[in-house]
């Protein structure tokens, strides 16, 4: 089991690495549930990711950035190609919109 769950965290980081390496961003916020869940969902590969915070600690107002973005939804992922997709993906969306791949 332990070496299953090696093997998995490593591959979410090379996965992660390769989001960002494609210039693919997720925006969320710190209360946001479903931003927890996309992040849990990513392990400690999310470290790698591009994250862009769009809240303020304690506070739940959009961010300057987050705002001239035009962000509605928490998460919302956006592509080099300038798509989007809001909501929880799973690696297999993220995999197949990315070009990044995963096992």
């Amino acid at each position: 089991y332990a070496l299953f769950q090696f093997r998995r965290s490593a591959h979410l980081s090379l996965f992660a690495q390769c989001l960002r390496t494609k210039n693919i961003k997720m925006y969320g916020a710190w209360w946001c549930p479903h931003c927890a869940e996309q992040k849990q969902e990513l392990g400690h590969g999310f470290e790698s990711v591009d994250y862009v915070e769009c809240s303020l600690p304690g506070v739940r107002t959009a961010t300057q950035q987050c705002k001239q973005a035009q962000i509605q939804h928490f998460p919302t992922w956006e592509f080099a190609d300038g798509s989007r997709m809001e909501g929880v993906l799973s690696l297999e969306e993220l995999s197949k919109k990315s070009g990044c791949r995963w096992p």
